[in-house]
């Protein structure tokens, strides 16, 4: 397996809107878009995330496949850093592999992470990386549905 960072394209959204609409994948995240399954959402979204220069995003290559994205962008003030895996691609340890690049990029201090409470598997990529819970906040999470407990990890050095 080799990792690498490279710039988001055009051409990785059809398939990070796939990744983004499983079922499986919204459930976990949770803290989605209303309906995941709505193109023009999406597409209205990363225009935003992409033309916003104080945001990084990146895809993340697996011997040159396509296989995830990681981020960070500043939301009330902190600066977060976030994920999304191929869902096919689960367990592999890609996910920490490509957090622990990105933090060589991203030097933003404190920078935090969240994870629903229970998505166990991204909570687990946070805690390898160094990120230590500092709290959590219950909120409505669309792609649940529900009021869901988000647990918030914070990485100082």
């Amino acid at each position: 397996m080799a990792i690498t960072l490279r710039t988001f394209a055009d051409s990785d959204l059809d398939a990070l809107f796939t990744w983004e609409s499983d079922p499986r994948a919204v459930q976990m995240a949770a803290f989605t878009r209303a309906n995941p399954s709505d193109r023009s959402a999406f597409d209205a979204h990363y225009e935003r995330v992409r033309s916003d220069p104080s945001n990084k995003l990146l895809a993340i290559d697996d011997d040159g496949e396509f296989v995830g994205t990681v981020g960070s962008f500043t939301m009330e003030g902190e600066r977060e850093v976030t994920y999304w895996i191929a869902p096919a691609r689960w367990g592999q340890g890609l996910a920490s592999q490509a957090l622990r690049a990105f933090l060589a990029i991203e030097s933003t201090r404190p920078l935090n992470g969240r994870v629903a409470s229970h998505n166990a598997a991204s909570a687990k990529v946070l805690a390898r990386a160094g990120f230590v819970e500092v709290g959590s906040e219950t909120s409505f999470a669309p792609g649940v549905g529900a009021e869901v407990v988000e647990r918030i990890y914070r990485l100082d050095r």
